[in-house]
Parts: C-alpha cells; structure tokens; sequence
C-alpha cells in the first residue's frame, strides 16, 4: 500500500468496454488515482493481481465465467475493492467481502469520487494507525455471517460451537442459533484457529467452551459432540495446549 502522498494503483475489470472507458476516464480525472490497465473479465484480472501490485480495484460483479465476487473469493489478500455494477441485489453478499463502496451504474463523476475518497482514507488510516489499532485488526473479535437478507454480529467469546446441517451451519451460542446457507469449509474459514478448532465433518467448537471430553465426545453445556476419528490428534495436541 502506498503512502498518501503517492497515487493508488487502480485496476478496473468489466466486461463492458464503455463502463471501463467511464472509469478509466475517472481515474484519469481523481489526482491521488493512477491506472495501471484493465481487464474485461475476472479471469484476466487474476493473473494482473498475481504478477502486480494493485491498490484499489474497480470490480463489476456479473461477469461470464467467474464473476466479481467469484474473484474475490479467490483472493487471500486482495486489494481496496469499490464495486460497480448495474445491480443492487448484491449489495448484501458484497459487504461480506468487506468491500469499501458499492456503485451503481450509470456512474457519474460525483459518486465516483465519492467511492474513490473512501479508498484514499482507508490508505491514509491503514498508514498512520497506532498498534494496539492494527493488532485489534489482525486479532478481530467479531465477524458477520449473512442470516437470510440481513448481515449479523457473532462475537466469537459468544459462539459455542458450529454444526452442518444439510446445506447450512447453525451457530449455537449461549443465547441463540443462527442458521446460516453455508459449507463447513466458509464457515471454518470465519473462525480464528487460535480460538476453534474442527473436531468432527459436522462440528466446530470454541475451544473456551469445551467443559470435559470422554470417549471421544465433548460436553459444552448439555450438548455432547463427536470427535472424527481423523481429528482426534490434532484436537487433543490444541486442548493440552489450550
């Protein structure tokens, strides 16, 4: 990430030449902006994230083949995302990229400036926060899991253990269960490993949580849970560690 006083490096990927000309002559206009290229699908735009630094990336969402957020899923460490798009249906989905804006086509100037700022703060932030700041971003306390059409706080101390249930995850914590569309695999992705551990195909548990174990099963509150035989190792090295 540049300093602010050097211009983001922007990659704009659409498959709509014109909205890419739109952009481009944006970027063109905005002094702390810089392009770098563009891409007319996200297949393309993978390997320009592989081989080059981006700072900001322009993104359409609905694209042929791997879509915007497809891309993104792809992506361990991907850059400040504005998306630009001609739908509003996906705002939802695209806020669980963290992503920094959501514009809508036609684009104007004003709203694109408007996106673009934000990325500018966001670099100038990420620059000058203190480090108890950007520890609390690296160890986070919290995430958002998307129950039907609404994003929902789940503070980890607050989870007890996560369980498959056919295309969905419930999440059980000591008040409540959230059920989330979900795969085991996105949803241990959500969960810090200093903190869950998978113990089962169909369970997660908070580690904080795990009351006793005995032939193989753990108690956490009235709820006894399996351990796959080919997780018991690795779970009983993390609880003696615990």
């Amino acid at each position: 990430m540049p300093d602010s006083t050097t211009p983001l490096r922007c990659l704009v990927v659409d498959d709509d030449p014109l909205s890419i000309q739109i952009v481009e002559t944006c970027i063109a206009n905005t002094s702390f902006l810089t392009s770098i290229g563009n891409c007319e699908s996200a297949v393309a735009a993978a390997e320009v994230l592989r081989t080059q630094p981006v700072d900001l990336l322009f993104l359409d969402v609905e694209m042929p083949l791997m879509s915007g957020l497809d891309l993104l899923a792809t992506l361990e460490n991907p850059p400040l995302v504005i998306l630009i798009t001609s739908s509003k249906s996906y705002a939802v989905e695209a806020f669980e990229y963290d992503v920094l804006d959501y514009v809508v086509k036609p684009i104007s100037y004003a709203r694109f400036l408007k996106a673009a700022q934000k990325a500018l703060e966001a670099t100038e932030s990420s620059t000058t926060a203190p480090t108890d700041t950007i520890q609390a971003a690296q160890n986070p306390q919290f995430t958002f899991v998307k129950v039907e059409n609404r994003l929902v706080k789940v503070l980890f101390d607050d989870v007890r253990y996560v369980e498959a249930l056919g295309d969905y995850v419930h999440i059980v914590t000591g008040t409540s269960k959230l059920i989330v569309y979900s795969t085991m695999r996105a949803a241990e992705e959500k969960f810090p490993t200093s903190l869950f551990a998978r113990v089962h195909r169909s369970f997660i548990v908070n580690l904080k949580r795990v009351q006793s174990i005995e032939d193989n099963t753990i108690l956490i509150g009235s709820k006894h849970i399996p351990i796959g035989q080919t997780y018991q190792r690795e779970v009983f090295q993390r609880l003696n560690k615990f």
